[in-house]
């Protein structure tokens, strides 16, 4: 995919999954709602005792994905590998709340983002390497391989 296929992929996914590095050197996964900010980079809420979080404080190196397609054909996806930041000011965090309930359309009350913001922190992913894949794209260069 090129730049511009990768950004309407992502604007198109509901889920990211978000993989960061545990203390014990373990991966913890986690499927996050976000939205993507101007310069593309991909921005989430989260608590900000959530284990995520903890991980990110300790070392920001974090792997997102996003994905689709249930036959091999179908199969797309984004890979971003980069750094983690955290973004903890309440009038930013409460910020990054509206921005995600809007886009999951949630009609969350103004009430419950000041409150969620005041215990949240946001998490915004610099990539740093980004891959994608497009399977369609495989069976249009290779009709050969019968698939219509």
């Amino acid at each position: 995919m090129d730049d511009a296929e990768r950004a309407a992929f992502l604007e198109s996914r509901r889920i990211l999954t978000v993989a960061s590095h545990s203390a014990d050197g373990t991966i913890h996964l986690v499927a996050m709602w976000f939205f993507l900010d101007p310069d593309g980079c991909p921005v989430m809420w989260t608590n900000g005792r959530s284990q995520k979080a903890t991980n990110v404080r300790r070392d920001p190196r974090v792997t997102a994905m996003a994905e689709a397609g249930d036959d091999y054909f179908e199969l797309r996806g984004v890979s971003i590998a980069g750094r983690a930041e955290l973004i903890e000011g309440f009038d930013e965090v409460l910020a990054i709340g509206r921005r995600v309930t809007a886009r999951y359309d949630l009609g969350t009350p103004e009430e419950f983002l000041i409150h969620q913001a005041t215990k949240r922190v946001g998490i915004r992913i610099v990539p740093e390497h980004v891959t994608s894949w497009d399977h369609a794209k495989l069976a249009l260069a290779n009709p050969s391989l019968g698939v219509s």
